[in-house]
């Protein structure tokens, strides 16, 4: 008797070194007060930078993905990021998420974007709507949070700058799963692709 697989709750990211993780910590440590308790602040260890939500995806599906992640990623030199400041969505006077921009050679990761969305466009996964915002998600607001709250955490984060700028090589793009468990998201890489200039 063949057993049911659970879909795989899929997504396209590229995954930080440990030292960028730690700074987008000391970033969260300083927004962290008792007058910000209503925010749910991200593991910096499960920290990326999504390049694509896929949602659900059966397995048989892994695949055809897996040969399209490898087309897109060819023409792609490595490059190099670096942190921006700190900013909230969708505005600074009433944050629903808390997030830090990135900067650096932003052109190639444009590149990278615009790849995946047309390699995974006849699988299905059509491009989004909005305008591609590369951002690292820091924490999200919680909903009973007051609008005093809002406005405090926003001015805070409008604030707050990013110290020396933390510059990290881009190498590869992961295929990435995310399974919800009580104590938040667990990540786990299914295929990494080395981005390879030829």
């Amino acid at each position: 008797m063949n057993s049911i697989m659970e879909p795989i709750r899929a997504f396209i990211a590229i995954e930080l070194p440990s030292q960028i993780k730690t700074a987008l910590g000391k970033l969260q440590d300083n927004l962290r007060t008792s007058k910000n308790a209503s925010v749910k602040w991200v593991d910096p260890e499960g920290i990326h930078l999504t390049l694509k939500f896929l949602g659900n995806v059966d397995e048989a599906e892994i695949p055809a993905l897996t040969k399209a992640l490898s087309e897109a990623v060819k023409g792609v030199a490595p490059f190099s990021l670096q942190l921006g400041d700190p900013g909230a969505f969708p505005n600074p006077h009433a944050p629903r998420v808390v997030w830090v921009g990135v900067g650096g050679e932003i052109e190639p990761l444009r590149t990278l974007h615009n790849n995946i969305d047309r390699v995974l466009a006849p699988l299905g996964f059509p491009p989004e709507k909005r305008a591609f915002s590369p951002h690292l998600t820091l924490g999200r607001v919680r909903e009973e949070a007051s609008p005093g709250e809002r406005r405090r955490l926003g001015e805070n984060v409008a604030a707050l700058k990013t110290e020396a700028k933390s510059s990290f090589e881009v190498e590869s793009l992961s295929l990435m799963r995310s399974r919800l468990a009580r104590e938040g998201a667990v990540y786990s890489c299914l295929a990494s692709f080395a981005l390879c200039g030829d």
